[in-house]
């Protein structure tokens, strides 16, 4: 008896995008099976938030395809957040948006990323890091197969920084599929595949060796 492998929860093929004369993005393969950790690291510049914009529906290749059959978290860089709105505010909002029952996943993500205690105050008093901690949970509270992440973990303290990649790995290992993109490869050892984004092409590269993990950032 043939057994079909499970259908990938990414597949891009031959992605092209260019503003004007500069060719960002030349010809870009990806094929992500579901249950894996990946990463798609590169320079400043090199066309990384572009492709995280097409993988997320939020921007046209010039050519190519993405196939993506289910639903889909995306995390942006820069956070997407009213700053008049508190965090329960914020999570009711996309607890429609998302059609969800319940705010139970919401109310664990607060617990695994620590700050519950910040529910009833508003985007505008928060800190950088705990903004980042509610765009993180905005992007995961609705439990998608495929998580596209933007430099997920930007002024996150130590601690919740090693929460992140728990819950990560967590997530990995109930068959969601993950894709960080991050302009420096830290601690690539904890990635299923890594990709190097150079010249608007990918070059899959190993990631057995993990490089130092990055200074926590002071806690606010």
């Amino acid at each position: 008896m043939t057994t079909t492998p499970p259908e990938p929860a990414l597949r891009v093929g031959g992605v092209h995008r260019s503003y004007g004369r500069h060719h960002v993005l030349r010809g870009v393969d990806l094929e992500l099976p579901a249950g894996r950790l990946a990463g798609v690291v590169g320079e400043n510049g090199a066309g990384k938030s572009t492709l995280l914009n097409i993988l997320a529906g939020r921007l046209s290749p010039d050519a190519g395809t993405v196939h993506c059959p289910g639903r889909l978290g995306y995390c942006p860089q820069q956070t997407v957040l009213n700053p008049a709105f508190t965090v329960d505010q914020h999570l009711r909002f996309f607890q429609v948006a998302y059609d969800l029952p319940d705010l139970k996943r919401a109310h664990a993500l607060l617990e695994v990323l620590n700050f519950t205690g910040y529910r009833r105050h508003r985007v505008a008093a928060l800190s950088g890091g705990t903004r980042q901690k509610l765009n993180l949970t905005l992007a995961l509270m609705h439990d998608p197969p495929l998580l596209l992440l933007d430099e997920p973990y930007q002024g996150f303290d130590w601690d919740t920084y090693q929460r992140f990649w728990d819950l990560a790995a967590e997530l990995r290992d109930r068959g969601r599929s993950i894709l960080v993109v991050s302009h420096i490869a830290f601690d690539t050892a904890r990635f299923d595949r890594l990709w190097h984004l150079e010249a608007g092409r990918l070059v899959e590269g190993a990631g057995a060796s993990a490089a130092p993990a990055p200074t926590p950032a002071v806690p606010r």
